[in-house]
């Protein structure tokens, strides 16, 4: 086997154990140092390899590359950036081989969601139609759990322990004020069009009058009148009332329940949030009661010092099994996560093509969400339970994380400035 250099890269929304993804591929690649060579990591994405700004990743440390498993974000930088098609924009294409050539690139694990997934297809796809040989291998990650065939997505089980840890503390706390104070909580959690982060914060309520009483989820039309009532029968039954809300939740005629929305990303997303204050002017309105809301944003993507070591352990592995299949000569694919059983929790790592994978979204099935559609059925429970199982505390110094910063030395670049919109 002729040793070829290999380009890693992170992209989308980063989450609290996507780096221990890049632990696995920087590790992988060191053992199987006879096959690839140099692990250059991309600055920002894919745009990363774009601009020829790629990272020197021999320069880091065993000590450091591990420590990336209890480290958040991303380390090497991530991007939201669309690839168009051939068609469209040949240049782009052109000029990533072009890279892969002057680094002698015989491996790209792309480390994202869906639309990274799409990305990783493009590369190979093109490699090919260019006549370039390459081995593009999508590593997976979303907090959003929308990616098909895996059971589960890296990142989603971290998600998971810290919103249902938030919404049951935080109903503790309204619980103890309800008689003389705020009657309505109201936590606001990530989730475009699938409602799996919401339904997380379910497993807060192990029973019928423990919070969260009410959960709203992209995949059930929102009906004022109908949540009203039951958010008053709520107040009147257990003294408060509070709510796990997905920032995706839709009105009958499929539009966001957000009026004023800003910002739209290259794959034609628009930027969501400010669903909670906007249920809670609801209730006030018309129900009069004393709310607080809250919106976890960043918080519940970011938070390693709760991280699920579940969650953990699959990001690090379908990193590491990237690799062993990209040496094996697969290309085109993404190592999934397959349950094989609930009771115990057991799975393992399989080879998925990804054209199956690419463009594709999981929402919550129907059988998930309880019959009101305002709560998890059992059968989701079993589900998600065990993604969060097991602790992996970060190291501690001075009171905080130990979180390590890489030295991130960046090549001399070999090629001409890329010209973007050329």
């Amino acid at each position: 086997m002729t040793k070829k250099n290999a380009i890693y890269a992170q992209s989308g929304g980063v989450t609290a154990v996507i780096n221990a993804s890049a632990s696995g591929v920087i590790s992988a690649c060191r053992k199987y140092s006879d096959a690839i060579g140099v692990v250059y990591a991309a600055q920002n994405g894919i745009l990363g390899v774009l601009n020829e700004e790629l990272i020197d990743t021999t320069t880091e440390s065993e000590a450091n590359i591990k420590k990336l498993q209890q480290t958040p974000g991303g380390a090497f930088g991530s991007c939201r950036y669309k690839l168009k098609s051939l068609e469209d924009n040949r240049y782009e294409y052109e000029r990533l081989i072009q890279v892969f050539k002057a680094y002698d690139i015989g491996y790209f694990f792309y480390n994202g969601g869906n639309d990274s997934a799409d990305t990783c297809l493009k590369v190979s796809q093109i490699a090919n139609e260019l006549g370039y040989p390459i081995k593009a291998i999508h590593i997976p990650k979303t907090i959003d759990n929308d990616l098909v065939i895996t059971d589960n997505c890296p990142g989603f089980g971290s998600v998971a322990k810290y919103v249902a840890t938030s919404i049951m503390e935080a109903g503790i706390d309204i619980k103890s004020m309800a008689l003389t104070s705020t009657k309505v909580f109201v936590l606001e959690v990530m989730g475009r069009n699938a409602g799996w982060i919401a339904a997380a914060c379910g497993l807060a309520s192990v029973d019928n009058n423990k919070p969260p009483h009410i959960i709203l989820f992209p995949e059930i039309i929102f009906d004022e009148e109908k949540f009203l009532t039951k958010v008053n029968e709520t107040v009147k039954n257990y003294g408060f009332c509070v709510i796990a809300v997905s920032e995706g939740i839709k009105k009958a005629n499929a539009q966001s329940i957000v009026v004023n929305q800003n910002g739209i990303d290259d794959f034609g997303h628009v930027q969501l949030g400010g669903v909670a204050p906007v249920i809670c002017s609801i209730i006030n309105n018309k129900l009069g009661y004393k709310y607080h809301w809250a919106v976890a944003d960043y918080l519940q993507r970011s938070a390693r010092h709760i991280a699920s070591k579940t969650d953990l352990e699959q990001a690090y592995l379908v990193g590491y099994c990237g690799v062993e299949y990209a040496i094996q000569g697969y290309n085109a694919v993404m190592p999934a996560i397959k349950r094989i059983s609930n009771t115990p929790y057991r799975w393992e790592i399989e080879c998925v093509d990804l054209n199956l994978i690419a463009n594709h979204e999981k929402f919550m099935p129907r059988d998930f969400i309880t019959d009101d559609g305002y709560h998890i059925t059992n059968k989701c429970r079993q589900y998600l339970e065990p993604l969060i199982f097991g602790e992996d505390y970060p190291e501690y110094k001075n009171g905080l994380p130990d979180y390590v910063e890489l030295n991130n030395i960046k090549v001399v670049k070999k090629l001409a400035p890329f010209n973007f919109g050329r």
